[in-house]
């Protein structure tokens, strides 16, 4: 069963994620910042995907971007979540694997989670 770690401050998306996700049969594990989501990752195995809002508090995506390539290097794929108009380009900034722009629907994004968990493999 693969492993999804979802980074996300607000928690009705979070929420949302993780229920669909579930549904879709992979574990999911949560965090509310990129501090949080590096805490997780120490004490836990590399999930197989990492979903990563890019602005939150205590870290933003960027900041925890940075952080995790310096620990793990490129031992995971990151898929972007913005609502930025440059969510392309919000992602080649950080090296993600792949983006998805805010608000989307949720078949994009099962589709964009199976997609990068198909190319990682």
């Amino acid at each position: 069963m693969k492993s999804i770690l979802v980074v996300e401050d607000e928690q009705d998306i979070l929420f949302a994620l993780k229920q669909i996700l579930l549904a879709q049969g992979y574990r999911v594990a949560e965090a509310a910042n990129g501090r949080d989501a590096l805490e997780w990752m120490e004490h836990s195995e590399m999930p197989d995907l990492i979903l990563l809002d890019m602005k939150m508090p205590v870290m933003d995506g960027w900041q925890f971007a940075k952080e995790f390539r310096r620990r793990w290097d490129h031992s995971c794929p990151i898929l972007v979540m913005t609502a930025a108009a440059d969510a392309e380009k919000r992602a080649q900034e950080i090296h993600a694997s792949g983006w998805i722009g805010k608000p989307f629907l949720f078949s994009e994004l099962i589709e964009s989670v199976r997609q990068q968990l198909t190319d990682s493999s």
